[in-house]
């Protein structure tokens, strides 16, 4: 493909790029924040701005754009559609109360802040973070009212495992669209991700749930919601469990396959390669829970075809906002801002997993999007992944979710929905949302840069 560099200028086209950067990314925070336009048009307006300050052509633009937007959609827009499905039927199956009812039944007091944290992780890893939030809230309010409990003792451990899967745990959106940009190895990704994710949901969870509470203080617990329709009956907890651990399984089967055979035309590696790759590994979780939880839940066959089709509309909005990303990922490569990051991290001796994790921090603060900040980091970085051995590669899709979770503050969506469900004032949502989410992703990258020296 013919790069945009053909058509910059040979003088001072540091200084260009430097400014194309700023100039691209000052529009999309812009747009997004006071304008209140959707990520996705900010994401194409900034690739226009970009490109035209860094001299591109306008027909080199539309080619570059098209196809970073072309080639996202299709590696990642697939897997988070599978997701959905799976995710939907959790929900509606009653799949996500079962985890939750089953768990807590064998929890003392005094654990359960642990027990909702695992609770968390577990329905993390299928689930968007705003379903589960919204699945999961209402367990928190219903237990902390029949146990008198503290609501942030239990609320904080559920958000941290939320958070904490959304960031840095493939199949979800940011983790994934950083594995495609920076051609990291998913499966080593998805096992260096959950080997950081336990210490960091232990500190921003149950154990900085201490603090919050207190700094929170006592919260009035909202009015119990009205009884909503269940399934006449429900799925077992071992078959629920099965279904959400399977692509996870899969895919590390993979991993592990890689590492111990090591011999491409080996059977054993061949058929592990297949079916641990990502979408084979989810569309077989999709088909399996079609019959584990949607038949299992009494579900009719023109049921589980109209959840799964209805699972579809809500994520419209983040396979736009994912594709975008990619043609703003790709034109930031074929102006060639990523040689020029390159040459100066080694001109600042800054290592490309700080650099990430910095970058990503910067525009999650500018936007509040930690997607978009993953994508964006991605994108500025993704030449230094080139010269990574195919461990540190999977860190510094880690070190870029890590950044992209800093710090949320009023411009982030996830703010205002984690104030209004447990009906905090803005301070008491800063004190103890905010916090947790900088714990998480200072937790994370202080976990992250001292792995990468011994691996």
């Amino acid at each position: 493909m013919t790069t945009l560099t053909a058509a910059l200028p040979h003088t001072d086209s540091d200084g260009v790029l430097l400014l194309a950067v700023l100039l691209s990314i000052g529009v999309i925070v812009l747009l997004i924040t006071r304008l209140k336009l959707h990520p996705f048009l900010a994401l194409t307006l900034g690739s226009g701005v970009l490109a035209a300050v860094a001299g591109a052509p306008f027909d080199k633009l539309l080619s570059s754009f098209a196809s970073g937007f072309g080639s996202t959609v299709s590696s990642v827009g697939l897997l988070i559609g599978l997701g959905a499905m799976l995710g939907k039927l959790l929900a509606d199956s009653g799949g996500a109360d079962i985890v939750a009812d089953t768990v807590l039944r064998r929890s003392s007091k005094r654990m359960l802040p642990w027990s909702m944290a695992l609770i968390a992780a577990v329905l993390g890893l299928p689930l968007f973070f705003e379903v589960g939030v919204v699945l999961l809230i209402p367990i928190v309010l219903l237990v902390a009212r029949r146990g008198n409990i503290p609501v942030m003792r239990l609320g904080i451990p559920a958000l941290a495992g939320l958070s904490v899967l959304h960031g840095l745990v493939p199949p979800h959106p940011g983790p994934l669209v950083a594995v495609d940009a920076l051609k990291a190895d998913l499966g080593v990704t998805l096992a260096l991700g959950l080997l950081i994710a336990v210490p960091t949901l232990i500190v921003a969870g149950p154990l900085f749930a201490r603090f919050a509470e207190r700094w929170v203080g006592p919260l009035e617990l909202p009015p119990a919601p009205a009884a909503t329709e269940k399934p006449d009956r429900t799925p077992s907890f071992a078959a629920v469990l099965t279904t959400i651990l399977l692509p996870v399984v899969l895919m590390l089967g993979k991993a592990l396959a890689d590492v111990v055979i090591d011999d491409p035309k080996a059977g054993p590696q061949r058929v592990l390669d297949f079916i641990g790759s990502p979408l084979i590994a989810l569309l077989a979780a999709t088909l399996l829970a079609m019959f584990t939880l949607g038949r299992a839940a009494g579900f009719t066959k023109a049921r589980v075809s109209s959840t799964m089709e209805k699972s579809l509309a809500p994520i419209a909005g983040i396979v736009f906002i994912v594709g975008a990303g990619g043609g703003f990922k790709q034109t930031l490569i074929d102006v060639g801002v990523g040689n020029a990051v390159s040459e100066w991290s080694a001109k600042w001796h800054i290592s490309a997993l700080l650099l990430g994790w910095l970058i990503a921090v910067l525009i999650r603060l500018a936007t509040g999007s930690a997607t978009v900040a993953t994508i964006t980091a991605a994108g500025i970085v993704a030449p230094l992944a080139a010269g990574l051995s195919t461990t540190h590669a999977a860190l510094l899709v880690l070190a870029i979710g890590a950044g992209s979770l800093f710090f949320s503050h009023v411009n982030d969506a996830g703010f205002w929905l984690v104030k209004e469900y447990f009906g905090m004032t803005v301070g008491q949502t800063l004190k103890s949302w905010s916090v947790m989410e900088t714990v998480i992703s200072v937790t994370a990258i202080a976990l992250i840069l001292p792995l990468s020296l011994i691996i």
